[in-house]
C-alpha cells in the first residue's frame, strides 16, 4: 500500500493550493481518507475526512476554506485550500485512518 501526496509549495496569504493524494495497492472506494498537517514544533493534527460515501468533516480552523474531496475512478483524495493564512503552513499528510499507512508529506508555506 502505497499513499502519494503532491501538490505543495509557496503561496501567499490569501491564495489557493490544491493537494491530491494517490492511492496504491488498496481497495479505495471503501475507504476514508484523511489530510493532517503538522507545523514545525507543533503535533500532526487532522484537518479533513472524507468517507467512502462523500462525508466530510473539518477542524474548525479550516471550515468554509478548506475542501476535500475524492475521485474514487482516479483512486485520488483532494484538499483543495482557499484563503490560506500563515499558519496554515504545515506539512501536510494524507493517511488511511485505523492504519499506519500515510503519504510522505508534502509542504505548504504560506507568506504574509
Amino acid at each position: 500500500v502505497q499513499l502519494q501526496a503532491s501538490g505543495g509549495g509557496l503561496v501567499q496569504a490569501g491564495g489557493s493550493r490544491r493537494l491530491s493524494c494517490k492511492a496504491i495497492g488498496i481497495n479505495f472506494k471503501i475507504k476514508t481518507v484523511e489530510w493532517y498537517r503538522q507545523a514545525p514544533g507543533n503535533q500532526r493534527g487532522l484537518v479533513a475526512t472524507i468517507t467512502s460515501n462523500g462525508n466530510t468533516n473539518y477542524d474548525d480552523s479550516v471550515k468554509g476554506r478548506f475542501t476535500i474531496s475524492r475521485d474514487n475512478a482516479r483512486r485520488m483524495t483532494y484538499l483543495q485550500m482557499n484563503s490560506l493564512r500563515p499558519e496554515d503552513t504545515a506539512v501536510y499528510y494524507c493517511h488511511l485512518p485505523g492504519s499506519n499507512y500515510w503519504g510522505q508529506g508534502t509542504l505548504v508555506t504560506v507568506s504574509s
